[in-house]
């Protein structure tokens, strides 16, 4: 039997004004494909589907007409939870429909953890797999909030209600393969921040629980799991340094600071209960780039870049000591003729000069006209821009200051 683990799509995600709906359905329709080379029988989606509560429709049509093409395919069951970044009640409303597809969404934790603990069936009826699928646990379904209650007793609460959903789901899992005359292997699934997870800078994962990172340790999952599917930390990564507990990361580099990252699906192949797991590289279907230094390195990282002749995204970050008011210009010169597009600069040496001097300065040494030339400054705005700007400003200020006399 073999499983694909996958999870953090974020479909509808974009990266500073740049809609990513060809990258999403470039890597959807490679999955397609994967799962048929591989011949995989259940496909496991750990969370974040989607990148907002409010899908788009092109989102939702890339999710939908996904599920349509895996069940035409080799593959017998999906398995879909929720994460953090999910709606459960949008992913909830068509269950019963993708039911008919052998298509199994868990949107959110119920009342009864039965609803978390699927059996999964060959085409002949005989019990294949056991699943607890437990999606994103939320505040809510873990702890009742009391008055006075310290930041340290609610982690405490958190983690004591991660390990006790985990624990029951566990309990019922074992207790049906028991009442099974086959001894088939235990999955289960979550969307959680594990201790010792490795993230980067503007991969966009974010807190689950206000006040707490509640980072829970692998002692929580029971010992009856064979394999562990985890989603929320995008970058692909073993729980424990364990060989059957992991995060398959997300299939698209989120953020400029995962554009090092290999990204990857995990493919298991169960002999009997026992799992071996290999990683299957994912194309990249839009390359990042990040580049630092002063102007004489970037503009050297520019040329090696622009050999490649590849369509590459920048982000630049110049931090050298010369002033540079005229970034922007100078980087878009270099790149115009180059397939490479600026996505975002930032200006170490200008926000440095800026922080400084508010360090310094407070409001009663400011008048109306300083404040807005700081915020000029800080967004790189060129001098040939600043009168015009500056008057416009002006002129709002002193209907501003009109509007309130006559109110007077």
């Amino acid at each position: 039997m073999k499983i694909l683990h996958t999870s953090d799509w974020h479909l509808g995600r974009s990266l500073y004004g740049r809609k990513r709906d060809e990258e999403f359905d470039s890597f959807l329709s490679w999955l397609t494909e994967t799962i048929q080379q591989e011949q995989v029988d259940v496909l496991l989606v750990a969370g974040d589907i989607f990148d907002t509560t409010t899908p788009t429709n092109r989102a939702q049509a890339l999710y939908y007409q996904f599920l349509c093409r895996v069940a035409a395919s080799s593959c017998r069951h999906v398995i879909v939870i929720a994460g953090n970044h999910d709606s459960p009640s949008f992913l909830n409303a068509p269950k019963e429909l993708l039911r008919v597809l052998n298509v199994h969404v868990i949107g959110s934790s119920t009342e009864n953890c039965k609803d978390e603990v699927l059996l999964l069936q060959r085409q002949d009826g005989s019990p294949e797999l056991i699943v607890c699928a437990v999606p994103y646990l939320r505040d809510r379904d873990l702890r009742v909030a009391e008055a006075g209650e310290s930041i340290d007793d609610k982690e405490r609460k958190l983690l004591e209600g991660i390990r006790a959903h985990y624990t029951e789901v566990g309990v019922l899992a074992e207790q049906k393969r028991k009442s099974l005359s086959i001894d088939i292997p235990i999955i289960a699934m979550g969307h959680l921040f594990t201790a010792g997870g490795q993230t980067v800078d503007g991969d966009g994962t974010r807190p689950l629980y206000v006040g707490s990172l509640a980072q829970v340790t692998s002692t929580i999952f029971p010992e009856c799991i064979d394999y562990l599917a985890l989603g929320h930390l995008h970058g692909h990564q073993k729980v424990n340094d364990s060989e059957v507990m992991r995060y398959s990361g997300s299939p698209l580099p989120m953020g400029f600071g995962e554009a090092k990252q290999k990204k990857s699906v995990c493919l298991i192949t169960f002999s009997g209960r026992k799992a071996s797991v290999v990683q299957i590289k994912i194309p990249t279907f839009q390359r990042l780039a990040r580049i630092q230094g002063n102007w004489d390195e970037i503009f050297a990282q520019i040329l090696e870049l622009s050999a490649t002749q590849e369509k590459i995204w920048l982000e630049v970050i110049y931090d050298g000591e010369e002033i540079m008011t005229d970034l922007r210009k100078r980087l878009e010169e270099a790149v115009s003729e180059t397939e490479m597009e600026l996505l975002r600069v930032r200006n170490n040496q200008i926000i440095d000069r800026v922080l400084n001097r508010i360090h310094d300065e407070t409001l009663d040494d400011l008048n109306v006209n300083d404040v807005f030339e700081r915020c000029l400054d800080q967004h790189e705005i060129v001098d040939k821009q600043r009168p015009k700007l500056l008057r416009a400003y002006q002129e709002i200020v002193m209907s501003l200051h009109e509007k309130k006399t006559q109110e007077k």
